[in-house]
């Protein structure tokens, strides 16, 4: 695909025949042969010739290349076997809806504001998607206000207990009591100093990790009044 991108000026309503040839497995040299040899009937209908570009390939050679647009597509593909020219017709398909898709997205995003909104809907709807795991969920901070207590001094009590550990700047569940449906990874997305979005993750409890965490409270709380 290197020498299409020295075409991309040329606009999506377009294609080049090295496109083309890629399209349909052709060889390129083969199909600008067919190209000339059908160009004299479409010049002859439609008083117009095909239009003509040039491309630099990978030895840095500048060579010929035809730009056509969708009628003389159709028309170049009239002499494809059945394969090649579905996966043409399939292509320009493609083409016309990306088009679609664009002007739609140009004509509902006037200003900056619209832009963030739909960028955060997009991720609002990602965030839905990848944390379906996570559903009913509930984090150490809400957990902790049922129990009456801080929540770093609920997250140092699980780790002092062996249950969680600090681990690259968040807790992580140790060996002991991963995979016993204790807990989650509920993912949030972010922007950084440099404008782009990151994704990490942070824990959040399963019910039956919240009353495992109750039970091991109370029991703590039950030890220390018997020492007094």
């Amino acid at each position: 695909m290197t020498e299409i991108q020295n075409l991309q000026a040329m606009g999506a309503q377009r294609m080049t025949s090295l496109e083309i040839a890629e399209i349909t497995g052709k060889q390129h040299n083969h199909l600008m042969r067919d190209i000339r040899n059908m160009e004299a009937a479409w010049e002859k209908i439609t008083q117009s010739k095909f239009g003509l570009s040039s491309y630099q390939d990978s030895t840095g050679r500048t060579l010929p290349c035809y730009s056509l647009n969708k009628t003389e597509c159709l028309y170049i593909a009239t002499k494809f076997n059945d394969e090649a020219r579905a996966k043409l017709v399939i292509r320009w398909q493609q083409l016309e809806q990306e088009r679609l898709m664009q002007q739609g997205i140009r004509h509902l995003l006037v200003t900056d504001q619209d832009v963030m909104h739909e960028a955060e809907r997009i991720v609002g709807r990602e965030l839905t998607c990848d944390n379906k795991h996570a559903d009913g969920c509930i984090t150490v901070s809400d957990i902790a206000k049922v129990l009456g207590m801080e929540t770093k001094d609920l997250n140092s009590f699980l780790k002092d207990q062996g249950v969680q550990r600090w681990r690259r700047g968040q807790y992580r569940l140790t060996e002991n009591y991963e995979g016993r449906g204790l807990a989650q990874d509920r993912l949030f997305i972010y922007y950084g100093k440099d404008g782009k979005t990151k994704r990490s993750t942070y824990l959040v409890w399963t019910a039956k990790g919240a009353e495992m965490i109750e039970e091991m409270v109370n029991q703590e709380k039950n030890k220390k009044l018997q020492t007094n």
